[in-house]
């Protein structure tokens, strides 16, 4: 079809829903541990970083089995379905109502939840080096321009699935669902990739009758390794000055080896050194998920990125730019290309940084050790003076208003003087240390009534969700209701207990209900991360008034400031992964394909393992640091590959086998000739 094989279409398809799936439960995966498991940032960070390093690690056990035992198609199809089983009993896993719905035995849930995760690492991670390399093997000699659109096109399909995945899922989680209680949608959030890997192995068996099914070679990888290990064991054993040197040190087992396997794990061995500098880069790209999910959530937006560029990125760069550079009669290679692939990849770390040093300044500042916090909330008609004892000055408040948050030490504010025009108030305080409260105060006929009240809060929410809370301004007791949220019975002047939610879609009705009438009022939208205080002041002909004061101010970075370091990170993805996936195949003997694939994904498992150990050691508390640490790391390791690579020599591995058999033939006839005139001599005697 179009000069190509039939049956890559069927494994283009199969890739693209076996990658929806995966993305699709991978992009809302931190945010599960996070939210439905309830584990900290960096252990959920941790645990993220895990899953993907096993997902990786896996592939050397697909290629042993693929290239020594089941062939690449029955390892795709059998992995498979393991892979299918881990996300069905993840999903499972994510049911609220497993334990009752209570946050404080969810020991069901993590265990199912851990098992479908190892399922799903074996499963992916057994298929990855057999996928493309068995797409590859479709292509007959001579169709080396078919093949290279191949290795474009299942990369495309990798991005498509991503990008629709990375869509779809987080609006499904965003959703509420449940029997007992209603929270976001993890179930069919994880049940729809569920689906869509069912989907993936349909396609691919669809296909079975038309797949060209290479000859299984025998246990390469145990013979390389057996291979490597007596060439050391030998040049050991002759390590003295009496015995000539040798032109490489795998020619010293070719008292065992034949010629041959000794040629191939020399170019495997050359490719594997070249990889040795590439975990640094996946160490880099991988904090999509992690660190830069985690940036995302302390922003204002809502964005995807990375899948978008990299469809468009692919054709354009494929298209246009390297034609372009050909046409300039530039020696752009394989490994160039990757080189410059690192170093969008270090920049777009640096931009990071940058983003980071603004989101910073947005934090609000909290009371460190020794520290307390208080805001005043002026709820009446009437302007006020406030003393802070002992003499710790003074601050005036106008009616409906309030101060911001102040910072005294703990042990010296003791109280606080109200002053009006016509009455005063002593409010005694017994503050805690590093904490914040709001004193909330109006003036009554005779007195001043006041509310002190803890606050309650350490940090800004994240996710894109905000807090709010009420205080009853009115002169009678009220249920509030936000849509169907209840925020309880409130009595005059006491305030409700904030609750957390997704308050930034929309605007929703403010229901103050009594006896004999309900009040109403529609919200504003409130900013991703904001915290309120919302006063109920009135109540006319069924109208709310409200006043609302702001406890934590809204992110107001932008997601679009993160554009610039995801087209970077895109840009050093094409030039990197695409090129590398098609120069694993080519330098790749046509018996260790799969092996060498899986050594590639094996430096993405090695990367993530380094963003562990980095993250777990470093002393950095600033993350915008730790982005420039990763940044100068990737940059020092570029240049690094870079000398690498300009003296690696470029082979064509069927060339050099095709010499080898070419030489098999020639010693098997001139054998042959040799007993034809020894069976002749032994005739004529």
């Amino acid at each position: 079809c179009f000069g190509f094989p039939l049956s890559i279409f069927f494994i283009i398809v199969n890739e693209f829903c076996e990658r929806f799936s995966y993305y699709g439960m991978k992009a809302v995966l931190t945010l599960y541990l996070k939210h439905f498991l309830h584990w900290g940032d960096d252990f959920a960070t941790a645990i993220y970083h895990t899953f993907v390093a096993l997902c990786y690690l896996t592939p050397i056990l697909g290629a042993i089995i693929a290239d020594s035992w089941l062939g690449k198609f029955k390892t795709i199809l059998y992995l498979s379905i393991i892979y299918t089983i881990g996300q069905v009993v993840l999903s499972v896993g994510s049911i609220n109502e497993l334990t009752g719905g209570s946050a404080n035995n969810l020991s069901v849930n993590i265990a199912l939840s851990m098992i479908g995760l190892v399922l799903i690492a074996f499963g992916t991670g057994g298929i990855k080096p057999c996928v493309s390399a068995f797409g590859g093997d479709q292509f007959e000699d001579g169709q080396e321009r078919q093949k290279s659109t191949f290795f474009s096109l299942f990369y495309l399909a990798i991005n498509a699935g991503s990008l629709l995945s990375t869509i779809i899922t987080p609006i499904i989680r965003a959703s509420q669902c449940g029997i007992h209680t209603k929270q976001e949608c993890y179930p069919l959030a994880f049940g729809v990739p569920a689906i869509l890997m069912a989907v993936a192995l349909v396609v691919f068996v669809m296909g079975s009758k038309m797949y060209k099914k290479v000859k299984l070679q025998g246990n390469v990888m145990l013979d390389v390794s057996k291979c490597i290990g007596f060439a050391i064991k030998n040049r050991f054993r002759h390590r003295s000055k009496e015995f000539p040197k040798r032109e490489h040190w795998l020619d010293w087992a070719s008292e065992k080896y034949d010629k041959k396997l000794i040629a191939q794990t020399k170019m495997v061995l050359k490719v594997l050194f070249l990889y040795i500098p590439l975990p640094m880069f996946w160490a880099v790209f991988d904090q999509q998920g992690s660190r830069w999910t985690l940036q995302a959530a302390s922003m204002n937006g809502d964005f995807v990125v990375n899948p978008i560029l990299i469809v468009f990125m692919v054709p354009v760069v494929d298209s246009l730019v390297y034609p372009l550079i050909k046409k300039c009669k530039l020696n752009f290679t394989p490994l160039k290309k990757m080189t410059v692939g690192m170093f969008f990849a270090a920049l777009a770390f640096v931009a990071s940084a940058l983003v980071q040093v603004q989101i910073d300044k947005t934090y609000p500042v909290f009371p460190a050790a020794g520290q307390t916090q208080i805001r005043l909330i002026n709820l009446g008609a009437f302007p006020a003076t406030i003393q802070f004892q002992p003499q710790l000055g003074s601050v005036d408040v106008g009616p409906k208003n309030d101060t911001g948050y102040m910072t005294f030490e703990t042990s010296k504010l003791q109280s606080l003087h109200i002053i009006s025009s016509t009455q005063n108030k002593t409010e005694t305080l017994k503050l805690k240390d590093k904490n914040r409260y709001t004193l909330a105060f109006k003036w009554a006929l005779t007195e001043i009534n006041s509310n002190l009240t803890l606050d309650n809060i350490t940090s800004k929410p994240d996710n894109g969700k905000s807090l709010i809370r009420f205080i009853n301004n009115l002169g009678f007791p009220v249920n509030v209701t936000v849509d169907d949220i209840a925020f309880g019975r409130l009595d005059p002047f006491s305030i409700s207990n904030y609750i957390l939610g997704f308050f930034f879609f929309r605007s929703y009705t403010i229901n103050a209900s009594m006896p004999l009438a309900n009040c109403l009022a529609r919200s504003k939208k409130f900013g991703y991360g904001s915290a309120y205080t919302i006063s109920l002041d009135n109540c006319i002909t069924s109208r709310l008034s409200i006043e609302y004061f702001e406890d934590l101010p809204p992110n107001t970075v932008h997601m679009a400031w993160q554009i610039p370091q995801y087209f970077l990170l895109t840009c050093g993805e094409v030039l990197f992964s695409v090129t590398g996936l098609e120069f694993s195949y080519s330098q790749a003997p046509s018996n260790m394909k799969a092996v060498l694939q899986a050594g590639w994904l094996l430096s993405v498992a090695v990367g993530n393992i380094i963003v562990l150990i980095v993250a777990g050691t470093s002393a950095i508390q600033k993350q915008w640091a730790e982005y420039v640490l990763f940044a100068a790391l990737l940059l020092v390791v570029c240049v690094i590959f870079a000398i690498m690579g300009s003296f690696y020599t470029y082979i064509d591995p069927n060339e050099i086998e095709a010499q080898f058999n070419k030489e098999e033939k020639e010693e098997d006839k001139k054998e042959q000739d040799d007993n034809e005139k020894e069976a002749e001599v032994d005739s004529r005697m």
